[in-house]
């Protein structure tokens, strides 16, 4: 549904729909699973039940001011594209393409009752697996790209890393250890 503001808007028009691409390795994929936005709307929720301000500006406030705020963004309705207007490009490049080769509906078509949802536009490349295996120029080739972006100098003191690898690393934590949850969110799952 429309939930991102083209750039120098004030109403949603475009959607935040992910943008998802994946290569595989035969160690850890590399995969980059991001919205349109600067910080998803679970993100600002999380940050939001916290207490917790976003650690760099995330939309707007009702002033139209820039804000580190989730509840301010929320109040407001105005999400941040990330990359600011490339990010509002993206969105609606994204939004092009996936209503003109899928035929389904353009963001701004789709009710905002997310019951009502229906005919939307989605779009899935995928290219066979074998083709990048762990003996072919292809997979040698990725994890050379890879270990070329590890060794840069790390700006900070957090280490250089590329799309999926963070996740992978809470993967391997969760499975050890369990999947965190919020307090306040196991209550409530636990009184149904």
């Amino acid at each position: 549904m429309p939930n991102l503001p083209p750039w120098g808007g004030l109403e949603p028009r475009l959607g935040n729909n992910p943008l998802v691409i994946a290569v595989p390795r035969a160690t850890e994929h590399v995969v980059l699973d991001m919205a349109m936005s600067q910080f998803s709307f679970g993100a600002l929720e999380t940050y939001k039940a916290r207490g917790e301000q976003l650690p760099v500006v995330g939309g707007f406030d009702l002033d139209g001011e820039l804000t580190h705020d989730p509840g301010a963004i929320e109040a407001a309705n105005r999400i941040l594209p990330a990359g600011f207007w490339k990010g509002s490009g993206l969105a609606l490049m994204l939004d092009l393409l996936s209503t003109l080769l899928s035929g389904g509906k353009a963001t701004h078509q789709i009710a905002a009752d997310s019951l009502k949802e229906t005919g939307l536009s989605q779009v899935f490349l995928v290219f066979d697996p074998r083709v990048i295996d762990r003996e072919s120029d292809s997979a040698r080739v990725v994890d050379q790209i890879i270990q070329a972006v590890l060794d840069a100098t790390p700006a900070s003191d957090q280490p250089v890393r590329y799309p999926g690898q963070r996740t992978m690393e809470i993967r391997k934590r969760n499975l050890a250890e369990g999947i965190p949850v919020e307090p306040d969110v196991w209550e409530l799952i636990q009184a149904i």
